[in-house]
C-alpha cells in the first residue's frame, strides 16, 4: 500500500471531509491507488463502484481518485450531483488541483477541493434533519 500523505495531512483532509459533509447531504471520498491499470478516468468509475459510491439515496457522492506514481488524478460526481453541476464545475475543480499539485501542495488542493465541492454539494443537497453519513470519511487506498 502506497502512503502519500502523513499521519497529520490524513487527518486534515478527513476533517475537510467531515466539515464539507456537516452542510450537505452528498458523500465525498478521497482515494489514493499505488498504480492505475488503465485509463484514470476508467480505474475511477471501478473505483467508484467498488466503494459503492452509487449506492448513495440520492446519487450525490464524489470520488477525488489520486495515482501519485502515474502523476494522475480524478473527480468523479455520481448522476444526481453530476446533472445539477456539470463539466464546467468539474473542469475548475481538475484546474484548481492541478495548480495546487504543480507546486507540490497535495494537502492543500486536496483540501480545498473538498472544501470547495461541500460548498456546491451544499446548494443542491443541503443536509436535511435525518441525514446520516451513508459512506466512510477516511481515505481508502489501493494496491
Amino acid at each position: 500500500m502506497i502512503r502519500f500523505f502523513t499521519k497529520k495531512e490524513e487527518e486534515d483532509i478527513i476533517n475537510a471531509i467531515r466539515k464539507a459533509e456537516a452542510k450537505t447531504s452528498g458523500e465525498i471520498r478521497v482515494h489514493i491507488d499505488s498504480k492505475l491499470q488503465g485509463d484514470v478516468l476508467a480505474e475511477g468509475l471501478e473505483i467508484f463502484g467498488r466503494l459503492k459510491m452509487h449506492e448513495t439515496k440520492l446519487r450525490n457522492g464524489i470520488l477525488i481518485l489520486i495515482a501519485p506514481r502515474d502523476k494522475k488524478f480524478a473527480i468523479i460526481g455520481d448522476e444526481g450531483i453530476h446533472q445539477k453541476v456539470g463539466d464546467d464545475f468539474w473542469n475548475a475543480e481538475k484546474e484548481l488541483l492541478q495548480t495546487y499539485f504543480r507546486s507540490g501542495k497535495y494537502r492543500e488542493g486536496v483540501c480545498e477541493a473538498i472544501d470547495r465541492i461541500g460548498n456546491k454539494l451544499k446548494v443542491f443537497f443541503p443536509i436535511q434533519e435525518d441525514d446520516k453519513n451513508e459512506l466512510p470519511d477516511e481515505i481508502s487506498y489501493g494496491e
